[in-house]
């Protein structure tokens, strides 16, 4: 099973040379620790930052420099900061290649839930909607189950919707997934977990193919 640095590490392999990627809150702000250090990425934050390098050592924070989780950030030689329209024009403009964001719920359909819980204070929807309405590319960092260990991903997802119909690829503490017409697909399985313990732990229909290999990160 990965913790929360696992899952960071293992998406860190989806993100290619010359990629532009935007980061959500959570567990996606960790995955820029983990790029490796041979390809060019640049790390973008709706608040209006380009170039993000990785969290700053205990006593090297700037407050004033964030990202859209008002985490203090590094940046990385050549980085830009810029208004909320610009940042937002690069998200509409389809110039971000890679997003990658919590989730609270994911359907088998590819739906997202991941600003809203009814009855619960919430900051807002952030710029969660422009990021998943423009994306091409989303991959979902979340645990598979909540704190009663129900599955979140789900046939149908209960909260309201973030987006519809635009997740790619899910990994979580269990699994990696992808998102087809049919449904979940298992891709690869977490280190000590069988592919039994995912089918218990997801609700919604789980496509599995032949062995399944445990991933490596």
């Amino acid at each position: 099973m990965l913790d929360k640095t696992g899952i960071a590490k293992r998406i860190a392999k989806e993100v290619k040379d010359g990629y532009y990627v935007n980061l959500g809150i959570g567990i996606p702000t960790l995955v820029a620790n983990y790029v490796r250090n041979d390809i060019e990425v640049e790390f973008q934050s709706e608040n209006g930052v380009l170039g993000m390098g990785p969290f700053p050592f205990e006593g090297d924070e700037d407050a004033d420099i964030i990202n859209a989780g008002k985490q203090t950030i590094t940046t990385l030689p050549g980085a830009s900061f810029f208004d909320s329209s610009m940042s937002f024009s690069m998200i509409r403009g389809k110039h971000v290649d890679l997003t990658i964001l919590g989730a609270m719920e994911v359907s088998e359909s590819g739906d997202i839930a991941n600003w809203k819980i009814p009855g619960k204070m919430v900051k807002g929807m952030g710029g969660a909607m422009d990021l998943v309405a423009s994306a091409e590319n989303i991959i979902v960092a979340m645990m598979h189950t909540n704190r009663e260990g129900e599955s979140k991903l789900l046939k149908k997802c209960s909260l309201p919707l973030t987006g519809v119909a635009c997740v790619k690829k899910i990994v979580t503490n269990l699994a990696v997934l992808e998102v087809t017409k049919d449904g979940f697909k298992l891709v690869e399985r977490a280190p000590g977990i069988s592919v039994e313990d995912i089918i218990k732990a997801t609700e919604g229909k789980l496509i599995i193919e032949g062995d399944i290999p445990e991933m490596s990160i």
